[in-house]
């Protein structure tokens, strides 16, 4: 009987919030992201989605795609960072790896201090057995380029965010 009360005034308790559109402000933008692959023979490509500051250091992973950690170290510049400095488990932003061709969306969070501020937005990717490329992507993170489609040098064919609201 105590489960049941619980779940019911947890459920209540949500009623209310959506009722009232009294949930917690986010501190970022959520964006929709979805990554168009070229059309490459080979393998699934791993792809590190990053925020940069305005020295090219590293501030944030927002995504990877590939979730195997055998393979995240051919990530170079992301996984020598992401060892040392994040926490180990990226359960809650990685996913399947997609190959030549396939498209894959996602969502991620962008918190408005990093936007406009002078750092980057960076989308490095590997494919096994074929080579690194550290900057696939790498442009200034502003609302404009948020706003645009971004062409990919070489495992994508191109980049878009959606703010998701």
């Amino acid at each position: 009987m105590q489960k049941f009360s619980s779940y019911f005034l947890l459920s209540l308790f949500f009623l209310f919030l959506t009722a009232f559109n009294t949930f917690p402000e986010a501190d970022g933008h959520v964006y929709k992201c979805m990554i168009q692959m070229t059309n490459y023979p080979g393998e699934g490509a791993y792809v590190a989605v990053s925020v940069l500051d305005k020295d090219h250091n590293y501030l944030k992973t927002l995504h990877v795609m590939g979730d195997d950690p055998e393979w995240q170290e051919d990530l170079t510049s992301w996984f020598g960072f992401f060892s040392k400095n994040e926490h180990p488990d990226i359960d809650a932003i990685s996913g399947e790896t997609r190959a030549g061709g396939e498209r894959i969306m996602f969502m991620v969070e962008i918190e408005d201090e990093l936007i406009d501020a002078g750092n980057f937005l960076r989308l490095e990717s590997a494919v096994e057995n074929q080579k690194y490329v550290e900057d696939e992507i790498l442009v200034p993170l502003t609302s404009g380029s948020l706003s645009d489609k971004i062409e990919g040098s070489e495992y994508i064919r191109y980049v878009r965010f959606i703010p998701a609201k």
